[in-house]
């Protein structure tokens, strides 16, 4: 359910960015969402149609750039996105790997009129 409270801020960030540059509907939001960070855009998605009601931001569609999981061993600093759920590297086979990208969650930019 932590969507809900990320998904308000969202709102809120479009609102006072929009007020800013004194648009008069917000048509579209980009959001940069890992496959590591959590986040479900079906649930974003959900809060986003109740929260926006009555805000410039109603009816803005959410784009989400959904960014796969990129993994970088430590000890050869080979790159690579996991294969399975046993996280090793396919050049040394080490399993001493960090998450490189994937738990990106960001608003990018939005559209206005």
């Amino acid at each position: 359910m932590h969507e809900f409270g990320i998904t308000e801020n969202i709102v809120n960030i479009a609102v006072a960015k929009a007020d800013e540059v004194q648009a008069s509907k917000v048509i579209q939001i980009n959001l940069v969402v890992g496959e590591m960070s959590g986040f479900v855009p079906d649930c974003i998605q959900f809060y986003f149609d109740s929260l926006s009601k009555d805000t410039i931001v109603q009816g803005a569609m959410l784009h989400f750039e959904l960014v796969p999981t990129q993994l970088r061993c430590r000890n050869c600093s080979a790159i690579f996105q996991p294969q399975d759920t046993l996280w090793s590297c396919p050049k040394c086979r080490s399993q001493s790997i960090e998450l490189s990208k994937g738990r990106e969650f960001y608003m990018e930019s939005m559209e206005v009129e």
